[in-house]
């Protein structure tokens, strides 16, 4: 049953995003990543990672990338395949350039090159608001903290090593967290319209959720969609401005099936030669920045 009106249709299509993939068959999953294969050489196999797919499994969790490892392998390889590896990780919910190896030395060595921050990773996010600055670099440390509320829950926060003295209002250092990770984030801004901006990203560390903490509590610019970071007390559905509301068709108690936009754009792995790979951003993705009228940048 397919709804008519399309403001309806486009609400079924982002209640359905993170669904879809949980219920079909693993083999029909390696088909579809078989599918949205970018590259693939005799070391690595680069997929566009889809919305909704975590890379790990978990309580809850029918399908995920790793499980289907194996079966993507034979399929693109043949029936004597051995499994292809994980490199690195993107949350559930981020899509775009993801990059396996096919063989367990491979893996190493990407891994290594990301440790090592070897490979440059873009991205792009539609976000909540104007960055003040338009462009800069975020450098805060972030730390895993457990938050106390109806529902205990644990999430990455900033645990800066600096603060303003109430007295005088000057800049004084603090000590530092022992269990925070130091975290950096270059960002600028491409577009801004209907009360939103989208971003380029580049994480120059790679801490847990690191781009969506920077951008929600260092910056003050919650990527649209990520109803996890746009409080600090509570899971709850985020609040949208009211002209980001009428763009989008959409009403406030609806705002809860809008999906994150975050969106792995580009990669540079310095194997051999740079191997440089471009990934267009989801339908979902294309859609919100057309009804919000924020203009993609010519690549």
């Amino acid at each position: 049953q397919i709804p008519k009106d399309p403001v309806q249709r486009w609400l079924r299509e982002l209640a359905a995003l993170s669904q879809q993939l949980q219920q079909v068959h693993p083999n029909v999953l390696a088909k579809i990543l078989k599918q949205r294969t970018l590259y693939q050489n005799e070391e690595i196999v680069v997929i566009d990672k889809p919305y909704g797919l975590p890379v790990h499994g978990g309580p809850g969790i029918k399908n995920c990338i790793a499980d289907v490892l194996p079966i993507l392998a034979k399929m693109l390889e043949n029936m004597k395949a051995e499994p292809l590896h994980l490199c690195h990780r993107l949350d559930k919910e981020t899509t775009g350039v993801m990059v396996l190896a096919r063989s367990k030395e491979a893996a190493e060595k990407i891994r290594l090159l990301f440790k090592t921050r070897q490979v440059e990773k873009i991205y792009w996010a539609v976000v909540l608001g104007d960055p003040d600055p338009v462009e800069g670099v975020v450098e805060i440390p972030i730390v895993e903290k457990e938050v106390k509320s109806h529902q205990s829950h644990y999430k990455m926060t900033l645990a800066p090593n600096y603060r303003l003295c109430p007295e005088d209002g000057k800049v004084m250092k603090i000590r530092k967290n022992r269990n925070a990770e130091s975290a950096v984030t270059r960002y600028r801004r491409l577009a801004t319209a209907s009360a939103c901006s989208l971003l380029e990203l580049q994480p120059i560390t790679g801490v847990k959720h690191q781009i969506r903490v920077h951008l929600a509590y260092g910056l003050g610019c919650p990527i649209l969609g990520d109803h996890k970071y746009s409080h600090w007390s509570k899971l709850a559905p985020q609040k949208l401005p009211e002209l980001t509301l009428r763009r989008l068709k959409l009403v406030q108690s609806k705002a809860r099936h809008l999906p994150l936009h975050l969106h792995a754009h580009r990669l540079c792995l310095p194997l051999g030669q740079p191997l440089d790979f471009v990934c267009k951003p989801p339908l979902f993705f294309q859609k919100t920045l057309r009804k919000l009228e924020l203009d993609i940048p010519k690549d």
